[in-house]
């Protein structure tokens, strides 16, 4: 009698659980529906063809993108497949890992292929409102393999890999993150014109190695957007690095842009479309603060190439150009009536074309500028903005 209790309790509790099982299952169609709504804002759309859940394993078939600079196209993307998904808070998802096919294009003489793309960490908002972290669509990491580029069966571009980190700050207050294209070879050699080949090949051009980095955060309640690194690296070349700071890109910014641009793509009048996205963008402007941004080159031997080589074209040698250039560059900056910034620029040039190691230029004022102010600088007195924005130039520091 108890034997036979004891196996209506275990009958009981299996069909208890099989009736709990697809309520509590994944729904693909969902997930799908609402990483489509988390990437209109920016305006693209997904589509795909089917989307089955299998335990934590969602693969969905078909998927195309369509961007809004091709409106009426869409990007085929293939098959799909997230792993290690859940349900979360608010009725969003979160899958560890998302697996897409490799890509393989040809048009012509030229192909472009990618291997092993890949995201990690994929947030999907159950609502994408946009007014905090947890209603962006956002990864944690991202990355490619190999890409090559191919012309008439040669490659002329390759690179070992991508990857792309995003970090939230504590409390959610923000993103740091960091890209790298590591492992860059560019196989100049096919250039048909022959000026152009023959410049690349007397500066040592013909092949190039080097990578490309990049570094900076973003904090939502000031909108601060700090580009610390956006650096350019090629061996027997040099590295170019970009750096901008700038307050006022909040998620309200963000959306009041899409929206414009929105209306823009929208109106079948495109010049009035253009008059009405450029009076959106003077407006918009009004809402951001300049808080500093520089440019440096540091040489890796290209200076002396250069010169050599514009000399030779001028029959005359490098040294003797250098020295031109000297002279040249007071006559051009007195131009700007900006006495402070032509001392600046005319000692660093000088510097630097004596021994070419790093050039750069800097802006950083005592305190953050309003971008109208700068804009009516630019309008009513141009050689007041050096000094509105603290400009300065170096050499070899």
């Amino acid at each position: 009698m108890i034997h036979t209790r004891k196996v209506r309790l275990m009958l009981a509790s299996v069909a208890l659980f099989s009736l709990a099982g697809p309520a509590m299952a994944l729904d693909g169609a969902d997930m799908m529906k609402k990483l489509n709504a988390a990437t209109t804002p920016n305006g693209s759309s997904v589509s795909y063809d089917t989307a089955e859940a299998d335990g934590d394993v969602v693969t969905v078939t078909g998927m195309k993108l369509q961007v809004a600079a091709e409106p009426g196209k869409s990007i085929d993307i293939g098959d799909v497949t997230f792993e290690g998904v859940e349900e979360t808070e608010g009725g969003g998802y979160y899958a560890e890992t998302v697996s897409f096919p490799d890509i393989a294009v040809s048009e012509k003489d030229a192909s472009f292929s990618v291997k092993d793309i890949a995201i990690g960490g994929l947030s999907i908002p159950g609502k994408a409102s946009g007014t905090t972290i947890e209603d962006i669509l956002l990864y944690e990491t991202a990355g490619t393999g190999p890409m090559t580029v191919s012309v008439k069966g040669k490659d002329v571009f390759t690179a070992e890999r991508t990857e792309t980190n995003l970090t939230r700050q504590e409390d959610n207050a923000g993103l740091d993150f960091d890209a790298r294209l590591a492992g860059i070879k560019a196989d100049l050699s096919g250039i048909e014109d022959a000026k152009a080949k023959d410049a690349v090949e007397q500066l040592g051009l013909t092949t190039l190695d080097g990578e490309v980095t990049m570094k900076g955060s973003w904090e939502l309640e000031s909108g601060n957007l700090a580009l610390d690194e956006y650096a350019l690296d090629f061996t027997n070349v040099g590295r170019l690095n970009i750096a901008m700071d700038f307050s006022g890109y909040t998620p309200q910014f963000m959306r009041s842009l899409q929206e414009a641009a929105k209306a823009a793509e929208a109106n079948p009048n495109k010049e009035e479309a253009n008059q009405a996205m450029g009076l959106a963008m003077l407006g918009l402007m009004q809402q951001l603060t300049f808080n500093s941004a520089s440019i440096r080159f540091d040489d890796a031997s290209i200076t002396k190439k250069a010169l050599d080589y514009a000399g030779s074209q001028q029959g005359v040698t490098g040294e003797q150009l250098a020295q031109s250039l000297k002279g040249l560059v007071p006559i051009m900056m007195a131009q700007l009536n900006v006495p402070e910034l032509q001392n600046q620029v005319t000692s660093a040039v000088n510097a630097f074309l004596d021994e070419p190691k790093s050039l750069t230029i800097s802006a950083k004022p005592e305190k953050p500028v309003p971008f109208p102010m700068i804009m009516g600088a630019a309008m009513g007195a141009p050689n007041t903005i050096p000094s509105v924005l603290g400009v300065k130039v170096t050499a070899n520091d």
